[in-house]
C-alpha cells in the first residue's frame, strides 16, 4: 500500500496478553489506520480488521497556516476589547502562590520586577500603548453606561479602524474613544444620548459630537436615525409610569413623526415631550422638571416639543 496517498497511523488495538492488538487472520501487529477510507487494515495480509472508524479530525480543509487559524474553533477565545485580543498572559497582583500561601519578601520583589517587564512587553510600541489606553477607556465607560458586551466589541473595532486610518492625530485619545462608543451604541440600536455618554467621559459633549461626525464620515459608518421610541421604556421606568402611559407615548411619537415633526429634532427631547404628554393624558402627571432630569434635556425643549406634538395630535391642553 502506498503511504503517499493516504494518512496512516500505527495503533495498538484488539488485545493479546501483552496488551497489543493483532490481526485475527495472521496475528501480525502491523495494523494501519487508513484515514481516507476510515478502515483499520493489516499491513501484512491486507485484512480489513475494522471499518467505519470515527474520524476525529476537523471537518474542514485548509491549505495554509492562515486558513487553519481562521477555521479552527479551538483554543482560547479572542476579543477585540483588548489590544492583544486577550492572547497574552498576565501576572496577578496578589502575592500568593498556587495554594494561596503568601510569598516570601524575596519572591515578592522578584514578582514585582516580572510584572513590570510583563506590562512592558505586552505593548511593544506607541500604537499599542495608545490602543491599550483607548480600549480600557471604552470598557470603563461602557460599564458605567451598562451597555451589552457586543457594544464594547463594536466600539473597539471602530477605534482600531480609526487608529489604522490615522484619524487620532491631533485629537485626544479619550475623545475618539468616546465618539467610537457613541457610534457603537447607535449601530447596535442601544439608546444612549450624547449627554449620557459625556457624563461618563472625561471629554465635553461638543468635542464628542464633533469627533463622532468626523470619524463617521472618514470611516463611512452608516448610521440610521435614532428612533425616539427606544428611549420610552427606560425613561418611563425611571419615572414609574404605567404600561398605558408608555403605549400612549409611543402612539404620540408615531403619529407626530409621520407628520414630519421629528425631522431635525433631538430624539431624546422628542421622546421626553411625548412621555410628558402621555403622563398628563393618562392622569399620571409628572412635572416638566422631573421628565427633563431623567431625559437630560432642558425644560424649554420639553415645552416646545410638547406644544408641537399636542397641536399635531389635535389635543388642546
Amino acid at each position: 500500500m502506498s503511504r503517499s496517498t493516504r494518512e496512516r497511523e500505527r495503533t495498538d488495538t484488539t488485545e493479546t496478553d501483552s496488551g497489543v492488538r493483532t490481526c485475527p487472520e495472521c496475528e501480525s501487529d502491523s495494523l494501519v489506520l487508513n484515514a481516507d477510507r476510515a478502515e483499520l487494515t493489516c499491513e501484512d495480509c491486507g485484512l480489513v480488521v475494522e471499518d467505519e472508524q470515527i474520524d476525529r479530525g476537523p471537518e474542514w480543509r485548509a491549505f495554509n497556516h492562515s486558513e487553519r487559524q481562521e477555521k479552527s474553533r479551538v483554543g482560547a477565545p479572542t476579543t477585540q476589547t483588548m489590544h492583544d485580543k486577550g492572547l497574552t498572559t498576565q501576572i496577578d497582583w496578589k502575592d500568593k502562590d498556587a495554594y494561596g500561601r503568601s510569598l516570601s519578601s524575596e519572591k515578592r520583589s522578584q514578582m514585582h520586577r516580572l510584572r513590570k517587564w510583563q506590562e512592558r512587553i505586552r505593548t511593544k510600541d506607541a500604537g499599542e500603548r495608545n490602543l491599550q489606553f483607548a480600549l480600557s477607556e471604552i470598557d470603563r465607560m461602557a460599564s458605567a453606561l451598562g451597555v451589552p458586551r457586543s457594544v464594547r466589541e463594536v466600539a473597539s473595532v471602530i477605534y482600531q479602524r480609526a487608529l489604522k486610518e490615522d484619524l487620532i492625530r491631533g485629537r485626544s485619545i479619550e475623545g475618539v474613544a468616546t465618539a467610537c462608543l457613541y457610534a457603537a451604541c447607535r449601530k447596535e440600536g442601544i439608546p444612549r444620548s450624547l449627554e449620557e455618554i459625556s457624563e461618563v467621559s472625561r471629554v465635553e459633549r461638543k468635542e464628542i459630537g464633533r469627533t463622532y461626525r468626523y470619524v463617521s464620515q472618514e470611516l463611512g459608518l452608516e448610521m440610521k436615525p435614532v428612533d425616539p421610541k427606544k428611549y420610552v421604556p427606560r425613561f418611563s421606568s425611571e419615572l414609574q409610569l404605567s404600561e398605558e402611559a408608555q403605549s400612549k407615548a409611543n402612539e404620540i411619537i408615531e403619529t407626530t413623526a409621520e407628520q414630519g415633526l421629528l425631522s431635525g429634532k433631538s430624539p431624546t427631547g422628542f421622546a421626553a415631550a411625548a412621555i410628558y404628554a402621555a403622563s398628563l393624558l393618562c392622569n399620571e402627571k409628572k412635572t416638566q422638571r422631573e421628565v427633563a432630569e431623567v431625559a437630560q434635556v432642558t425644560e424649554v425643549t420639553i415645552r416646545n416639543r410638547y406644544q408641537e406634538q399636542i397641536e399635531a395630535m389635535g389635543i388642546h391642553g
